[in-house]
């Protein structure tokens, strides 16, 4: 093989080693059984907010196209930005056909163990149970059924553009809210670099949130992240500029497959 050549194709390998450990798409899941209710109104103003903290849906690009999770499938928040194909199944108040429709995990429905797991609290564990936004739940049955049996399945998540990070904190706690992640939607683990920095590790806060104990005002600002279903890694270069703030959203330019 020519030295040139040569050279060219471990130059590629390294670059697609560095970019992810896997360059596949998210393949998704197979389908499995689970019960669905809603909460809010038409308008999904009640489902602004939420466990996931992405704030206002609209905002964050997810609309009320989302579902709060049992705790059986939130994991403890790793399952924010996940999505999920779902249709009502075996329900005379499915619409006709099971239509499906795609829904991103954006909260939590805790457990009511007042009540009984088939009689008001449909998200005990074990249950596996999405409360859906009621435009979601009107998609795919009529409203006045309260609950439904369905059929959900884990798919990739399709989004539009890079990663995008929203930054809370101050100068020596960095807060990041992670969204519009696409392949399998959700996060692993992630780790920053200042301009002027190594890589540092954040940890998990809570929902979609990572953070970091460091003083990084300054400081142009680049992540890694690695998928939690997938363990695929990337990189997010120069995501933010040296003049980032808390409480502004910063758009990168890389995404999971």
């Amino acid at each position: 093989m020519d030295q040139n050549l040569y050279h060219k194709c471990l130059v590629l390998l390294s670059m697609m080693a560095m970019i992810g450990t896997s360059m596949a798409a998210y393949a998704g899941t197979p389908w499995r059984t689970a019960s669905a209710t809603f909460y809010g109104d038409e308008t999904g103003s009640a489902t602004m907010g939420g466990a996931c903290g992405y704030g206002n849906m609209w905002d964050s690009g997810y609309g009320v196209a989302t579902t709060a999770l049992s705790t059986a499938l939130f994991n403890d928040g790793y399952a924010c930005g996940q999505c999920f194909q779902i249709r009502c199944v075996s329900s005379p108040n499915c619409y006709y056909g099971s239509p499906a429709t795609v829904v991103t995990a954006t909260n939590i429905c805790p457990p009511n163990y007042g009540q009984a797991s088939n009689n008001g609290g449909w998200c005990n564990p074990p249950q596996v149970h999405f409360d859906l936004a009621k435009p979601a739940f009107m998609k795919i049955a009529n409203w006045k059924a309260g609950i439904v049996p369905l059929s959900y399945r884990r798919v990739a998540c399709k989004r539009t553009g890079g990663i995008r990070f929203k930054f809370e904190g101050n100068g020596y706690w960095l807060l990041v809210y992670v969204m519009n992640v696409g392949g399998a939607g959700d996060i692993k683990t992630m780790a920053v670099k200042g301009s002027r920095t190594g890589w540092i590790n954040m940890s998990h806060n809570w929902g979609a949130s990572y953070q970091a104990f460091s003083s990084l005002y300054g400081q142009s600002l680049s992540f890694r992240l690695t998928s939690y279903t997938t363990r695929q890694t990337i990189y997010a270069y120069n995501a933010a500029p040296a003049s980032w703030s808390a409480g502004k959203t910063y758009q990168s330019k890389a995404n999971f497959n």
